[in-house]
């Protein structure tokens, strides 16, 4: 960790422990996510040095994966989302185009063949950089009673990506630059 020179933050170095691997080539098609992603699989291929930090990962019905966006387009502060009409902030929606494209899913976990992963409901771009892999447990992840601001409301029922957020500004914010 270093501090970046003129500014007061701090530049992270990530080291990815793997590579995400299904079917979707491109965003445009891909699910939004993995609750609509139900007939997609795949694998999580994790680098040989930290596959011993698999064990005992075969016991839980669904892991969540922490991955690096690497297709999207820039950090854009308001975006129009998939399941809306109207822009909001990006803080306030799942858009990809974050200042750091950090993705969260949870997905199945159907199998582990040593640093292999089988995965189903997959959301995910194929080749995708794997940062992280932590267990889902219903008893910390799950808060099905929280309110859910703006989506409670939105005026949009889409579940696959229509390629939005990789191309430019325009067509995240719906207006130029």
């Amino acid at each position: 960790m270093a501090r970046d020179p003129g500014r007061d933050s701090v530049l992270l170095e990530l080291r990815p422990i793997g590579v995400v691997r299904t079917g979707f080539t491109e965003a445009a098609g891909t699910p939004i996510q993995p609750v609509y992603a139900s007939r997609s699989e795949g694998e999580v291929v994790v680098d040989e040095a930290f596959a011993p930090a698999l064990d005992d990962i075969e016991g839980f019905e669904r892991v969540w994966l922490l991955y690096w966006m690497d297709r999207v387009g820039g950090f854009e502060p308001r975006v129009v989302p998939y399941r809306d009409t109207r822009e909001h902030g990006l803080f306030a929606t799942r858009s990809p185009c974050r200042p750091n494209p950090v993705g969260l899913s949870a997905v199945r976990l159907l199998s582990r063949e040593g640093r292999v992963l089988r995965v189903a409901d997959v959301d995910i771009l194929d080749g995708t950089p794997l940062l992280d892999i932590k267990p889902y447990v219903p008893e910390f992840d799950a808060h099905p009673s929280s309110r859910a601001g703006w989506f409670e409301d939105r005026t949009e029922d889409r579940r696959v990506a229509d390629g939005r957020f990789h191309g430019d500004a325009t067509r995240r914010t719906g207006r130029r630059s």
